[in-house]
């Protein structure tokens, strides 16, 4: 079995399949962690979940993103009025449902779509993304961040959303030396994050890692790149620039 580890897909289904096909991921033999925010940007949400469902050996990490659209199918309202990219996900799963929106008013996006049509196993999905992953290596799997100062059970109790809203852990990496390793209360080998896209710092849109911490959100969700990564030998495959896979689209 190989480990790989997905960025921010925010609903661009072609770079998703572009990442699987260049590196050779087996659904049936390989594991595939998402670091979350497979919402709200390009309109093939709906798309991108279909597609995670065929992969056998899969871990789902929530991103704030996802955490919008779950209230949505779970209370029936979006916080964020489908703004910040949430229009892409609403047109894909209007178009996937056969369902109409229309307009805008002060509440966002009028439309016809009913969280009680959207497929049970795409319920299931976002229900059942998880806060964070620690493999067996103790490396650690978050969408944002934490505050490196205490312990994950202790933050797990007291403010679990800060796994997908933190920013600071990467500011932090970001500050450290060439090879100094940023100091965690549990001292993780490694640590994995999207949420904050590379692309502010590096046009290239190339993975990069500080301080122990890789960030592996290329800017997918804008006009950069998805990135997938072999856990284990750091090897990356990309996408090509999403701009141009939706070049007819509008992403965030």
């Amino acid at each position: 079995m190989k480990r790989f580890v997905v960025g921010d897909i925010h609903g661009a289904h072609k770079a998703l399949v572009q990442c699987l096909e260049r590196s050779g991921f087996d659904k049936d033999k390989d594991l595939l962690i998402t670091l979350g925010d497979i919402v709200d940007g390009w309109n093939e949400v709906y798309q991108c979940v279909e597609e995670l469902l065929t992969i056998k050996n899969r871990i789902d990490i929530k991103g704030n993103h996802d955490d919008w659209f779950n209230d949505w199918l779970v209370y029936g309202g979006h916080p964020c009025e489908w703004l910040q990219g949430g229009i892409g996900t609403l047109q894909s799963y209007c178009e996937a449902l056969d369902c109409i929106y229309t307009g805008t008013d002060s509440h966002g996006y009028r439309t016809s779509l009913n969280s009680a049509i959207v497929p049970q196993s795409h319920k299931d999905f976002f229900a059942n993304q998880k806060l964070h992953h620690r493999d067996h290596e103790n490396r650690f799997f978050v969408h944002g961040g934490f505050d490196r100062n205490h312990y994950i059970d202790y933050l797990d109790v007291t403010i679990p959303h800060d796994y997908y809203w933190d920013r600071d852990l990467w500011t932090s990496a970001m500050s450290c030396s060439k090879g100094v390793k940023l100091k965690t209360v549990e001292d993780f080998k490694e640590i994995f994050i999207g949420h904050t896209a590379t692309i502010n710092w590096d046009k290239e849109a190339k993975p990069i890692e500080s301080g122990g911490v890789w960030n592996l959100d290329q800017g997918a969700g804008w006009w950069g790149k998805l990135t997938m990564m072999n856990i284990d030998t750091k090897e990356y495959f990309q996408s090509d620039n999403v701009k141009d896979l939706y070049f007819d689209r509008k992403g965030r």
